[in-house]
């Protein structure tokens, strides 16, 4: 009598389950998000020719290369300056020349290269502006790691004259408290790197070439948040910033981790206090902290008013460059201390929050997080990214945290609603340790599964983005909407029965795009009232294809589908 009453109740309870569940308000009743690492839309998209009647932003279609990846007739619009920025931090120092040739580029972060002299792969005259990687080594090869820090990348984009990636990387690079390698002011160990694009032209990332070809592509896609990783594997599962906290409220970090950009005495922009074993805090209310007044001062100099005014609230010390999560893969909480770069347990709803509490279906997939405690080099802390919430980790959603082995079983007997794909660390696409053929072929195994299972398929879409650009050149617009960005564009292709075929959608979006698909699709609301998600869908006209007329805004994604398949 008792198995049946409990088997009663099971049954009971998941027809109740089933009735609970919202009905999507589109045919997509699985939503799958995948994340590579490190690559503008420039980097991989930089001589992409669209289908016919269609057009596309990037170095071929402004003139800037040949489709030999050669400078081209406007190579002079990606020109890279000198500047300086002497004392107090400015994202837009002031310019003193240009490059007669680029810096030849370094090899740092490259498996089996040197890094520590220039990359004698490549020549020692490049012309001032964007060069194809593959001209000199090949698609699979490992080549230098850009850097891609926060207050670094406000420098490189320049109020969006995107002039000053190579300066920056030759002037502050990594920062002073790297801790990884011994930069100093004037020997970063970069170069031109950060210049580099891939030619699909002439054959590199043809599968991503494909895809575009048979789906749907968005050239006007940014990461959300100046910087790193961490910030915007954030910024997709919150459309927020994390912050510092202790005892569940905001708090002030350790000294040491608090950012200070401003150039150390008789230097040219040697930051005071940055690098991954130091600043990554920073306290944007208070126009007097370091490289607060001159980001903020910018905003104030927009047409528009930026959102919520900056979106800095008082009192609270933002997480702007890379950190790893205060629990372990398994839960267990780990000590936090001035000398561990571990960010403290996040208050604020994430997207796991909003889904269970909108009782829809979630799983977020990390490759190599079967390790548990004895976690390898494939396992990316930070890109499962749910680690970072109180909420999931020490509640029931803990179960729905899984390594990326289970996708292929789940894709085979039952997705959830949504599901987010962190690769493994060696098939990320990042440069130096990973490259991207790696994240190419993991894309296109993951694209096959889906596709065998014709009942899935049907009502699927693949969202795949990267967290951020790495540092690379990026030619394209970008607003800036709030203190922590918009940064530079990053690829983002729908891959589904429903994506418009072989078009390109110029509409604006950043990572809380995402969020606001997955909202409008299962009818939930804006994670909070500071959010990025409650920003309006942009209004673009003929002469603004790409700047919104009604800034700041951000898309949801649904002009990348068709009605009907």
């Amino acid at each position: 009598m008792f198995h049946q009453l409990f088997l009663y109740l099971i049954l009971s309870f998941a027809v109740f389950s089933a009735l609970a569940a919202p009905v999507p308000t589109t045919p997509i009743e699985h939503v799958i998000v995948i994340v590579g690492e490190n690559r503008t839309f420039d980097n991989l998209y930089a001589t992409y020719r669209p289908k016919k009647g269609q057009a596309v932003w990037n170095l071929l279609s402004r003139g800037i290369v040949l489709e030999n990846g050669l400078p081209g007739k406007n190579f002079n619009l990606a020109t890279q300056h000198l500047a300086q920025n002497k004392g107090e931090y400015t994202p837009t120092p002031d310019i003193t020349g240009a490059y007669s040739a680029l810096p030849q580029p370094y090899a740092t972060g490259a498996i089996g290269q040197r890094r520590d002299v220039p990359d004698a792969r490549f020549p020692t005259n490049l012309p001032n502006g964007p060069f194809q990687i593959t001209r000199y080594v090949g698609y699979g090869a490992h080549t230098g790691d850009p850097i891609h820090r926060f207050f670094q990348m406000w420098q490189q984009v320049d109020g969006g004259k995107n002039d000053l990636f190579v300066w920056t990387a030759e002037t502050v690079g990594v920062g002073p408290s790297n801790g990884k390698s011994p930069v100093a002011a004037g020997k970063t160990y970069q170069g031109g790197v950060a210049m580099g694009f891939y030619n699909m032209a002439a054959g590199d990332a043809p599968y991503f070439r494909e895809l575009a070809d048979r789906y749907a592509l968005a050239d006007n896609y940014h990461q959300s948040v100046m910087g790193g990783t961490t910030a915007n594997y954030l910024a997709l599962t919150t459309a927020d910033v994390a912050f510092y906290t202790r005892d569940g409220k905001a708090a002030a970090p350790p000294a040491k981790q608090i950012e200070n950009p401003d150039a150390q005495p008789n230097t040219n922009n040697w930051y005071s206090e940055d690098g991954y074993a130091g600043g990554s805090y920073v306290n944007c209310s208070n126009p007097d902290n370091p490289g607060a007044k001159g980001i903020n001062k910018l905003l104030q100099q927009l047409p528009y008013k930026a959102f919520r005014g900056g979106n800095c609230d008082p009192d609270t010390y933002y997480m702007v460059n890379n950190m790893d999560p205060a629990f372990t893969p398994l839960g267990e909480p780990l000590a936090l201390a001035d000398d561990k770069f571990l960010l403290p347990p996040q208050i604020m709803p994430s997207l796991g929050d909003a889904l269970s509490a909108g009782g829809v279906s979630w799983k977020w997939y990390s490759g190599g997080r079967n390790d548990g405690k004895n976690v390898d080099k494939e396992y990316c802390a930070m890109c499962d990214t749910q680690l970072f919430f109180a909420s999931t980790m020490q509640g029931s959603d803990k179960s729905k945290l899984h390594d990326l082995q289970q996708f292929y079983q789940d894709a085979e007997n039952g997705l959830p609603a949504v599901s987010i794909i962190a690769p493994y660390d060696s098939v990320s696409g990042h440069p130096g340790y990973a490259m991207e053929t790696g994240f190419d072929e993991l894309l296109r195994g993951i694209v096959n599964k889906v596709q065998q299972n014709p009942e899935l398929w049907k009502k699927t879409a693949i969202f795949v983005t990267f967290d951020e650009g790495g540092g690379y050149y990026d030619s394209g617009y970008i607003q800036f909407i709030d203190f922590f960005g918009d940064g530079t564009r990053v690829p983002l292709l729908v891959i589904s029965p429903y994506a418009k075929k072989g078009y390109v959608d110029h509409t604006y979006y950043d990572h809380a795009s995402i969020l606001k698909f997955i909202e409008r699709n299962w009818g939930l609301p804006p994670l909070s009232a500071r959010s990025r998600d409650n920003l309006p869908n942009p209004l673009h006209n003929a002469a603004s294809p790409y700047v919104p007329l009604n800034r700041p805004a951000i898309g949801d994604l649904m002009n990348l589908f068709q009605e009907k398949k």
